[in-house]
Order: C-alpha cells, then structure tokens, then sequence
C-alpha cells in the first residue's frame, strides 16, 4: 500500500507545475507504466479537468491546486449568469465530443473506466442544459430548478467557500480574496437575471420555500450591511499580514454586496407575491420532463418514478420488520413500527441537553465513535487511507435551511481538511440513538472517507461524482460500521441505524410523491413522522429540500441497494475465494462512478478471482 500522505505531496507538487506532469502522476499511481495510448487518453482527461477549472474556480482552491499556471484561478468565481451557464454548457459539449471520438480499445481499465465517468457526467449535464431553466452541475449532485432559494445561492455559498476553503497566509492571498469579494457581488446580480428571467416563463418556486429563503436572505442583507462574517474573516486571519484588509472588505460588503443582496430578495418578494403552496415540481412548466431528468442525474438509472415510488415502499415493509423486533425487545410493544419510534424519541434517556451544553455533548459524542470506527478499518479495507478531518457546526445563518449534517473529502495537498458539517440550531435535531449512526454516513466510513480514494486519480475524476454512489456508499459505510459490531452492545443504536435506512426508503416515496403524485408539503412531512416515527423538527427541512432539489433524496437508497446487489453477486461468483475487504477496495477505489460502471468493475474482480486489481 502506498503512503496517503507522501501521494498527497507529491500530487500537490505536480499540481502546482505543468499539466503533463499531473497527468504522468496520477497514471502512475498505481505503480504501473502506461502505455502511449493511455498517456493519450490522460492528457485528454487533463484537459477536461484544466477546462472544468477555469469555468469554476472555487473547485481548484478547494482542491488545494490553485497555485502555478492556475495561480489566477485563486482571484476567481464561476460565473452565475445565464452566459456563464451557456459557455459551460459549449465547453461540455466540445470536450464530451474529444471524448466520444476517443478510440478506448487497449486502454488499462483504469483510463477506460475514467472516460466512461467523463461521458456519463457530461451527457446526463447536456440534457439538462437543454431544459429552458435550472441550475445544472457537472458531475455534481445538487441539480435544482431554482437559482436563488433557502438552500441555493451565492448567497449561501460564497461566504461559506471564501471562510472555509479560501487560504489567507500572506497578501497575495488578501489581494485574491478581497476580488473575489467584488466578483460576489456581480455574482448575485448574474442570479438575479436568471431568477427574473425564470419568473417571466412561470417558473416560481413554492410560497413556503420563499419564506425561507427571505428570511435568509434578510439576515444576509443585515449582516453585509455591518460587515458581518466576510469581513471578520479577513480580519481574523490577516493579523500579521500589513494592510487594510478589514476596512477594505467592510467597504465592498456594504457598498457593493449589500445592494447586491437587496436586490435579491426584492425580486423575490415579487415571486412571492404570485407564488402558490404546490411543492412539487410537476406543477411549473416542463415540470415532469424537468423531474425524469432530474431523477436520471440523481440515481443514474433510467427508473420511473412509479419504479422508485414502489421501490421505496417495498423496502420500507422490509426495514420496519427488522425494526419491529428490536422495539418488541427493549419493551415497545404496542402501536405501529412510526407510532413507537416517536414515542422512543421522546425517551429522556436518548436526549441530549439543550443549548450549548447539549451542543458540547453532542462533539463529544462524534468524536469517541470516531476514534471506534478509525480503529476498524483494518478489518474492512486492504488499502487504507488516513483522511484528514475535522467535525465543524454549520454557520448559524445556513442552519435553518440545511439538513441535520453533511461531509465531504478536502483538498488534493492536505491544506484545507475534509470537514463533517453538523447543525446544531437546536439539540434536538439529534439523538443518541441515531448519531453515531449520522457520523458514519458522513465521515469514516462515508464521504469523507470515500473521497480520499478519488484523490489519488486525474483531477477530473475528483472533480466528477456521481449522487447515487456518493450517498449509495455512505449508506453502505453506515452498513459496514453496523458489521463491524458498532451496536453489538446497543440494540437502541442499532434500531437507530436501521431506521436511517429506512428514513432513506422513505424518501423514495416522498419525493416521487411530491413531485409525480401531488402530494402537498404536509403529506411528506406527515409520512416520515407517522410512518418512520421520524422527527419533525429534522423531516419539515428535509421536505423542503426535496422541493427545492427534485430527485435528489432519491439516489441514497437506489445507490445503497445496487451496492449490495452487486456484493451478492460477487458473494455468489466467488463462493470460498469472497472477501469482504477486496470487494470493498473494488467499490471504493474505482473511484465515485456512475452505477453501470460500478457494475462493470465489479464484474472484471469476479473475472479475476476475486482479486482487486
């Protein structure tokens, strides 16, 4: 096994030097030479990737390679208005031409599995270029009908990017930061186009999610007005760096991003005005073509949304017959599987504190079933990482519209860590019985885990990623950590798991409810609390947030289940040559994929033994 950190240096030194050296890197990382071919195909993906990063600059600080020839890239954002979303659409469909013209026979499976990522991402994206609004990512999961929203928008994302992701150590890094504060505020007018554009072809978001998002978008004003966290951000980090930093940002804050701001939430006042309580996509123009593309994008199938509705509901019959038992055990007798959980919630046994003493238990809590999982992972990998992370809460002003936690991998050098973002607006959003479970999904063995094997691949391929694998595996992590014996001694723990699966199974129903069958806001939220006993504080969000992201919700379970179909499968080819530990290095280092692919890797173990090459 290769040292995580000497191959994250190394990449890290490439990164800030020419392309081809990059690219040479991250093909030999696995110890073999490749061929003229390969190296053809590479160089190819590499300009995917150097293309990709021009059009969104954040993503090359995130990854820590904003330095060398891309040192501009540090200075920039994407552009947000409807021609910065033209010229990705032209640059996507240019390079997914290079790519489909690409000969890939005798190709390492490596390089022809990574051109095989590049045409799904960059096909399914096209497609929803081609719908008449909407915000559509490149190989991302965050795909959204609404530009500006309680949980989309600059308004939301750049001063989160420029505090967590933007270094500041020495002036050059200032400089950098104080233009991108100026590009935020043209950033927001961009939206603003593209949201008053929308409106005039019908295209209004909910009532209920506009609250929301004014609500935000009010404290955001307010807070740019003063300065607020742009500007101590600055400050904070620039104490031995000579200059007016704070000053200099206080000024672009109140002159250039507060108007900027207000005139967001003007044009949203307006849409409120007009706006109806239907949540559902299906209800605004093109909506049902808007969703089955949505839904194609999210679980990388081609399933119906009568097939997941169905899906969920089978799965949920399953999940709750296993919950039953464990609630018949610890003294829940009566009542349905939804009705007993709800009573379990209310248990003081499983409550944390409130305030800010519940908000100390509950860091603690995460971060002794952190150091247990670490400890276990020898027993479920042969390749090891050692990711670098850190458990952080979510800015207060995000936290009303975001869900009870989210993780993701850091950067390429190591610089910025993999952050585990939890919301701790109120204690009781969380349980004991339910956050060990929570921790796993979002870090080891989970995203963040999950996200240091892509490091070691061509920077397109940590670029690139697909819902239904992301949220697929991070639902296995949670299986995996349960095998490992994480409740062997809590049956209330695990019943606390296995309604997280099952949480998962009913947003396969709620979302294809909401958005294919009419159910109302209260529908949704009503079958996760009387169905799954979930809590209400947590699913009236979640509800919301399928709103705003149609189909999203739905990869979670789609990708879970796949996942372990294709471990039975292998279970079922290997016979006595299975193992547990090379299935999973099958899974997890071929990378974030789309689940055809995953299929076909898994297929080339079994032909080869069982034997993870």
């Amino acid at each position: 096994m290769s040292n995580p950190l000497s191959r994250r240096e190394v990449v890290a030194l490439l990164a800030s030097t020419a392309a081809l050296p990059l690219v040479a890197a991250c093909a030999g990382d696995g110890g073999s030479t490749t061929s003229g071919r390969d190296e053809a195909a590479l160089t190819l993906l590499n300009d995917c990737a150097e293309h990709l990063l021009a059009l969104f600059p954040e993503t090359a600080t995130s990854l820590g390679i904003d330095t060398g020839a891309r040192a501009t890239l540090r200075s920039q954002l994407a552009d947000r208005s409807e021609a910065g979303k033209q010229r990705i659409a032209a640059q996507v469909r240019t390079d997914l031409e290079r790519v489909n013209a690409f000969d890939a026979a005798g190709l390492s499976h490596q390089t022809r599995t990574s051109l095989e990522v590049v045409k799904s991402a960059y096909a399914t994206a096209l497609e929803g270029f081609s719908l008449p609004y909407g915000d559509i990512t490149v190989g991302s999961w965050r795909n959204t009908p609404y530009v500006v929203i309680q949980n989309v928008g600059a308004y939301l994302d750049i001063p989160r990017f420029l505090d967590s992701d933007h270094r500041i150590e020495n002036a050059s890094d200032a400089e950098a930061y104080l233009t991108r504060l100026q590009s935020y505020a043209r950033q927001l007018d961009g939206e603003l186009g593209r949201i008053q554009a929308a409106r005039e072809m019908g295209l209004v978001p909910p009532a209920f999610l506009l609250d929301k998002a004014l609500g935000q978008l009010n404290l955001s004003i307010e807070n740019a007005r003063r300065g607020g966290s742009v500007v101590e951000s600055i400050e904070r980090r620039t104490g031995n760096i000579p200059g007016t930093w704070g000053d200099r940002a206080r000024a672009i804050a109140a002159q250039e991003i507060a108007p900027a701001l207000r005139r967001q939430s003007e044009e949203l006042r307006a849409q409120r005005r007009v706006a109806t309580d239907d949540p559902g996509i299906a209800a605004r123009p093109q909506g049902a073509e808007f969703y089955r593309w949505a839904l194609k994008a999210s679980t990388t199938t081609s399933m119906t949304p009568d097939e997941i509705h169905e899906m969920g509901q089978a799965e949920l019959r399953t999940l709750h017959g296993q919950m039953d038992t464990i609630l018949r055990e610890v003294g829940y007798t009566t009542g349905s599987v939804g009705e007993r959980m709800k009573a379990l919630a209310k248990d003081p046994r499983y409550q944390f504190a409130e305030g800010d003493a519940g908000r100390a238990e509950i860091m603690a809590f995460i971060n002794e079933r952190l150091a247990w999982i670490r400890a276990q992972m020898p027993r479920a990998f042969n390749t090891l990482v050692n990711p670098n992370m850190e458990v952080k809460r979510l800015p207060p002003e995000e936290e009303p519209g975001a869900p009870g936690a989210y993780g993701g991998a850091g950067s390429i050098d190591g610089t910025i860590p993999g952050r585990y973002w939890i919301n701790l607006r109120t204690t009781d959003l969380h349980s004991k019985y339910s956050l060990a479970d929570l921790t796993f999904h979002e870090s080891i063995p989970g995203h963040i885990w999950e996200g240091e094997y892509s490091r070691s691949m061509p920077v397109i391929r940590t670029m690139l990623a697909f819902n239904a694998f992301s949220e697929g595996w991070a639902l296995y992590a949670e299986q995996l950590a349960d095998e490992l014996g994480a409740y062997e001694t809590d049956r209330v723990g695990r019943l606390g798991y296995l309604q997280s699966l099952a949480f998962r199974a009913c947003r396969l129903v709620v979302d294809t409810g909401l958005h294919a069958k009419q159910w109302t806001r209260e529908q949704g939220v009503r079958f996760f609390v009387d169905v799954n006993g979930s809590n209400p504080e947590e699913v009236a969000s979640e509800v919301d947030r399928y709103c705003a992201w149609p189909g999203q919700a739905c990869g979670y379970k789609v990708g879970h289940t796949e996942i372990n179909r294709q471990r039975e499968k292998a279970q079922a080819a290997l016979g006595a040559r299975y193992d547990l530990k090379a299935f999973n290095d099958t899974v997890v280092g071929g990378g974030n994929v789309p689940l055809d692919v995953l299929g076909r890797n898994v297929d080339e173990y079994i032909q080869a033994g069982g034997r993870q090459g």
